[in-house]
């Protein structure tokens, strides 16, 4: 077991035997990952509540704290942009068992194209000193221009796939560039 769940089991356990959180209806056999406040689980969480209004709305002048229903008529969801701009691309890797934002996994994929870029700018201001012009080099420099296409390149299927949201063509995308699961280092997507 990971450090991470015996931290995490230690913590539920302290909560529960010091009446912070009790497992919900747990004499019944309640519901697995739902709890009920103890006493002093609910001053925990006024006070957290509490801090959190005073910061956010006492702080700054031009915040202020309004108490509204989320539920509310679909149009309203819809009028605000809820509902089409948050439809996140994700991906999931079958051996890591972790899901990714597959936007994300391109943009930092694009990233390293742009670091090889100003890794060569540096080797050439170093190499041609005071005689160094970065935009001539940018666009004369070999290793330059071949990673700024393969910018391009992404960035334009990336693009075309989003607004199209075309999640194979993000899946795609992301097998033909060869990016890997941070965790698991393998190409399996799903």
């Amino acid at each position: 077991m990971s450090t991470n769940e015996d931290k995490l089991k230690t913590l539920i356990g302290h909560a529960k035997e010091y009446g912070y959180v009790f497992q919900s209806s747990e004499i019944y056999d309640g519901l697995s990952a739902t709890y009920d406040y103890g006493p002093y689980g609910v001053e925990l969480k006024n006070n957290i509540r509490r801090y959190w209004w005073e910061a956010m709305t006492k702080l700054h002048e031009n915040i202020v704290g309004i108490d509204a229903a989320i539920f509310m008529h679909p149009t309203t969801w819809k009028a605000s942009g809820h509902v089409d701009a948050f439809n996140d691309p994700l991906i999931d890797n079958k051996d890591s068992k972790k899901r990714y934002r597959a936007d994300v996994l391109l943009e930092e994929h694009i990233a390293k194209y742009a670091d090889k870029i100003e890794k060569e700018v540096e080797k050439g201001k170093k190499k041609f000193g005071d005689a160094f012009d970065e935009s001539q080099f940018r666009a004369t420099n070999p290793n330059v221009k071949r990673s700024q296409e393969r910018i391009d390149a992404v960035e334009g299927k990336m693009k075309a796939a989003l607004e199209a949201n075309d999640l194979v063509a993000l899946r795609q995308l992301i097998i033909d560039e060869e990016i890997k699961c941070p965790i698991s280092g393998t190409g399996n997507w799903t």
